[in-house]
């Protein structure tokens, strides 16, 4: 993504069914939107050197602490799919 994609955006898109794929502290992740400030964080790949839970639940409060920080973000549209 450019540098104008905004937590703004991020959140609209969230909110309109996208699935968001980024990059936060070496590990690779899928976010989608589960209920009103609800949102399901999945582990898509794993540092073994950094053991993280596979699947969570965060805030929107979290989301926004941890936007700053997200690399290589990447979206795509329909239902949010569990691997």
């Amino acid at each position: 993504m450019d540098g104008r994609y905004t937590f703004n955006r991020m959140n609209e898109e969230l909110d309109n069914g996208y699935t968001i794929f980024y990059t936060y502290v070496r590990n690779r992740y899928q976010l989608f939107k589960t209920a009103d400030n609800c949102y399901t964080q999945q582990l898509l790949t794993e540092d073994p050197k950094n053991p993280l839970p596979r699947l969570s639940i965060i805030t929107h409060k979290r989301l926004k602490e941890i936007y700053p920080y997200m690399e290589n973000i990447e979206y795509k549209t329909g239902t949010a799919n569990m691997q």
